[in-house]
């Protein structure tokens, strides 16, 4: 017998897991069970399996639905009848196209359609069907529900039932689901729960039935009962859990793969060792041989194929992640850190017992990787390739938000929920429904998104596997995400952006365009040994510079005093939450400056991570510990560790692997309060670690950007206001670029581009930055100036480019015709009087043009302040001057920044920009703030806000704050511990507005 459900994979609308339905199925005796989801089979891999483990017989298909009509249902024969289904569904999706009425005729596919009912007293029609049932042919039937067979028995003998099935869908268990389900449409189609039409949901009919009571309703239609068992009989499916999905050749045979990689690793090994090294040589040898056993020769090549089409673009790239550990990848290109130098170990990612290729993430300029993903695609065929999808579920506050809205609370009240839940006004029968649905909901799947940069290269089709989705991106996606990727046997390749490859490589054309030198971003070698960028690094001068700019990592270069790659590289993974959370940061950085001053907390930790002073900082020393500590075996550990990072969903798996953690130490006579604190350390960090290979390609990326910094401080600046993408606000940025000696000038549409540009000392602000000025006239401006000149004034402008007087007024109003000497008062005259006799625009570059009626105006008053406030409307930030410069009172604070190391002791009041918040809790669950302001000279400094009085005395919004407080110091760092602080009050706003 055939039942088809739906899971709560049919978005919105499913109540039960793929599990859950295998699981009931096999309570009450059903022995086959289809899932049938709606439009997409993102499902299929977790409910064949959960049959096996039922002993149930997995059917899949689709119901194929436009908005809520169900059009028909597709069954799969067989794995090329899922292959079938998913490749039609794929090409609707991706061509944004309703289902047909009719559906293509599949070849090991079988569809069903709804019967459908005209008014009595005419009999019930059923749509003509075709093809047979048998396997290899093609076959349609209709779907006979119970609520239906009224209507057959009126009209028997005048019905053909040779195609007729049993068709009872299930969707929900119960009436308890049923109102879940009420409730997962209402959220879906956005209304009140009380609006819900019949066409949104499923028919409350829908629960599971035992299989004599599904029977019982067909028991004087014995054909329609036969008709189905054949079809269950006719459909089977298998899915191989175990092999790899991944394209298994690059070059056609698997000993060519070989012998080409070898050829390219070893001209690789020339470039990055010449031939002199016998560790590196024996390491690259060691690692082809167990790469070729592996049989992941394909992947190593794939990756390189893809570096380098994107290095003869001339794209930067930097490649991380487990893959980092490799020689080879070395050698190749792939990655530019050296597994020598750092002593990484090739088993971290790649050993024996594992049946996986490495990870590899490849990180492009944000700019540039959609070319990379284009080439992917066009490459490997869009058969074959897919980008990975993700699943977004129902978690936290957004339950309630949703929920509040199904129910129709007003926001007020939704918000109290959310931030209050347990407050007295927060309980009454609406609320706790919605707790009652909400729990129920947690974790359900809520849509479907994309992998932040996963791509699967597949051998066979990629619709064997799944359906595919087309997002706005423009790049089809898998329905499922990484977990059922890596369960089924596919490895995904991350192709990444990131805004620090961006502005590394444009800081490079800008300086050629600037200066005329042409800088090598590549020597990294050079960079680690260049004495001004050890000294930058040493005091944390690091604003703008990738992944070490933040006042946190800014704070910890400081109280390392960092110098050198190697620290660099462990502080990158020391800044990780894991590592604070637990204590070790702290640890660390006394182990580092006392390296004589400490107990080893177990001999093993010595012998294992003493080149980390006994702290665990990378992912390869949780391996280490749970190997060489606790006796597991390297791939129990990297279950562990991968479990811990939400990298592995196997939750029996994982608990059976602590089990035996906790087991193997005390059979090893470990005492329970040394096991306690090696796990209360490995659960703490490895959630967040990073691997050493990953964070020395991140330290890698640092070195570029503090050699740019270091020596071209103002281009540099320059590349990271365009890049847009660093830890703190535009303005930050400007403020930096002017402590290092630029000039800032407003906007001018003589000497401005689109982007933020310099000459010289000089910095203009990029049209980009005005609020509000239309992104044609932004590109416009710079186009028309150098193709016919530079404006003459206002009038010549107007000419030229018609503006609409509302744009010009932005243009006028932040600076952009200063230029002209004119006060901006009597440009906004002029452009009021020019919009009223605006003619057709003549040829621009005409010998002559008609001047303007001249007229007279009384002298109109400046006004510095108006102009600041007109800056701060427009671009976001005051230019012409500073927020300081707006105060009411000449006060700029008892000291300075700088000053704060000789103030250490001391309770001071200092005045400052607040540049970035941090939000943290407390082992208490009580919120605190870490600070970081700007003083009137440009310079850093930080504050520590405790509990008691960040209550007393709140942030209160962007501005410049009064603060009181004491001078503190941890590891030669200096911060000011607050006791009070007021927001400032600065000039009012004189234009009345």
């Amino acid at each position: 017998m055939l039942f088809f459900s739906h899971s709560y994979y049919s978005l919105r609308y499913g109540t039960l897991s793929p599990e859950q339905l295998a699981a009931e199925a096999a309570a009450r005796g059903i022995r086959s069970l289809a899932l049938t989801d709606i439009n997409n089979t993102t499902g299929v891999p977790d409910f064949i399996k959960a049959c096996k483990e039922h002993n149930i017989k997995p059917i899949v298909g689709i119901e194929f639905r436009n908005g809520n009509t169900w059009v028909y249902t597709g069954i799969a024969r067989n794995n090329e009848g899922l292959r079938e289904l998913n490749e039609f569904l794929s090409e609707c999706n991706i061509q944004g196209k309703a289902f047909p009425e009719r559906a293509p005729v599949f070849h090991d596919a079988i569809l069903v359609y709804p019967m459908t009912s005209p008014p009595p007293p005419a009999p019930p029609r059923i749509p003509a069907c075709a093809g047979t049932w048998e396997r290899g042919q093609g076959g349609e039937a209709v779907a006979i529900r119970p609520y239906d067979l009224p209507k057959l028995t009126y009209s028997k003998k005048n019905t053909d039932l040779s195609r007729a099935i049993i068709y009872h869908p299930v969707t929900f268990l119960n009436d308890d689901g049923y109102f879940l389900h009420r409730n997962l449409r209402a959220v879906d189609e956005n209304i009140l729960l009380s609006r819900l039409q019949p066409e949104y949901l499923a028919h409350p009919s829908e629960k599971m039935l035992q299989m004599d009571e599904l029977l019982a309703f067909y028991k004087d239609f014995p054909q329609i009962v036969r008709n189905t068992e054949r079809i269950a009989e006719a459909c089977s499916i298998e899915f191989d859990f175990s092999s790899v999905k991944n394209k298994k050749t690059f070059t056609g045979s698997q000993y060519d793969d070989k012998i080409l990689l070898e050829k390219l690793a070893m001209d690789g090994f020339d470039y990055r060792y010449g031939k002199k090294s016998k560790l590196a040589l024996s390491r690259i040898r060691h690692e082809l041989e167990i790469i070729d056993r592996l049989a992941f020769s394909s992947y190593f090549l794939i990756t390189w194929d893809i570096i380098r089409y994107s290095m003869s673009r001339g794209f930067y790239h930097v490649g991380r992640g487990s893959g980092a550990n490799s020689i080879v990848a070395y050698c190749l290109r792939i990655t530019d850190v050296d597994p020598i130098e750092l002593d990484l170990y090739f088993e971290r990612f790649i050993n024996p017992k594992r049946s996986s290729p490495p990870d590899f993430d490849i990180d492009y300029s944000w700019k540039e990787r959609d070319e990379v993903l284009d080439y992917i695609f066009k490459r490997y065929g869009r058969r074959h390739t897919a980008l990975l999808g993700a699943m977004s579920t129902f978690k936290g506050s957004s339950i309630f938000r949703e929920l509040g809205k199904v129910y129709g609370l007003p926001k007020k009240e939704i918000d109290e929920l959310v931030e209050r839940p347990e407050s007295e006004v927060n309980r009454n029968e609406i609320t706790r429904t919605i707790r009652y649905i909400a729990r129920q909901i947690i974790d359900f799947p809520n849509i479907r998104s994309i992998h932040a940069g996963g791509v699967l290269i597949s051998e066979e089709p990629i619709f064997s596997y799944t359906a595919l989705d087309m997002p706005p991106k423009g790049f089809q996606t898998t329905q499922w995400d990484m977990y059922v990727a890596e369960d089924i046997g596919f490895e995904k390749i991350d192709i990444l952006s990131q805004r620090g490859i961006g502005h590394i490589r444009e800081c490079a054309e800008v300086i050629l365009e600037n200066r005329g030198i042409s800088v090598d971003v590549h020597k990294v070698q050079e960079f680690k040994k260049d004495e001004q960028v050890r000294k930058q690094l040493r005091v944390g001068e690091s604003i703008g510079c990738f992944y070490i700019e933040s006042p946190a990592m800014r704070g910890l270069l400081k109280k390392l005093r960092c110098e050198n790659y190697l620290t660099l590289v462990a502080a990158s993974s020391i800044i990780r939450p894991g590592v604070a959370r637990s204590g070790m940061m702290r640890e660390y950085i006394h182990r580092f400056h006392h390296p004589n001053d400490f107990t080893y907390l177990h001999p093993v930790m010595e012998a294992q991570l003493k080149e980390t002073y006994g702290v665990m900082v990378y992912q390869e020393d949780v391996l280490k510990v749970c190997h060489h500590f606790a006796g597991l075996d390297l791939a129990d550990a990297d279950v562990l560790r991968r479990a811990m990072s939400g990298k592995y969903r196997a939750k029996k798996e994982f608990q059976r692997i602590v089990d035996k953690f906790f087991e193997n130490c005390k059979n090893f006579g470990y005492p329970d309060a040394t096991t306690r604190e090696v796990w209360r350390q490995i659960e703490s960090f490895a959630g967040y670690s990073f691997s050493k290979a990953h964070s020395a390609s991140y330290a890698a990326e640092s070195y570029q950007s503090l050699f740019l910094k270091a020596y071209y401080p103002l281009e540099f600046m320059v590349a990271v206001i365009n890049n847009f993408g660093g830890f703190y606000k535009t303005w930050v940025y400007f403020n930096e670029a002017r402590r290092c000696g630029a000039n800032i000038e407003l906007p001018c549409v003589n000497r401005s581009e689109y982007k933020t540009s310099i000459r010289g000392q000089d910095i203009f602000t990029g049209f980009i930055h005005i609020a509000n000025l239309e992104n044609k006239l932004a590109t416009a401006i710079p186009e028309e100036q150098k193709r016919n000149g530079t404006f003459r004034d206002l009038e010549d402008f107007i000419r030229r480019l018609q503006p609409g007087l509302e744009q010009l007024v932005i243009l006028i109003r932040c600076g952009a015709f200063r230029f002209t000497g004119i006060p901006k008062a009597r440009l906004l005259w002029d452009a009021h009087m020019f919009g009223k006799n605006r003619s057709p625009a003549p040829e621009p570059h005409a010998l002559f043009h008609e001047p303007s009626r001249p007229y007279t105006l009384p002298d109109l008053e400046k006004n510095l302040t108006a102009d600041a406030y007109d800056e701060i409307e427009l671009i976001g930030f005051p230019v012409t001057m500073t927020y300081f410069d707006l105060l009411e009172t000449a006060f700029r604070g008892e000291i300075m920044a700088g000053e704060m190391t000789a103030a250490v002791g001391k309770k001071v009041r200092m005045l400052g920009h607040l540049a970035a918040i941090k939000y943290v809790k407390t082992i208490k669950g009580e919120l605190m703030h870490f600070g970081t302001f700007l003083d009137v000279q440009g310079e850093f400094f930080d504050t520590v806000h405790f509990p008691n009085t960040l209550k007393a005395y709140p942030f209160r919004g962007n501005g410049i704050y009064l603060i009181y407080g004491e001078i503190t110091q941890e590891f030669d760092f200096s911060s000011l511990t607050v006791e009070k602080m007021a927001k400032m009050p600065i000039r009012k706003d004189p234009r009345g507005m």
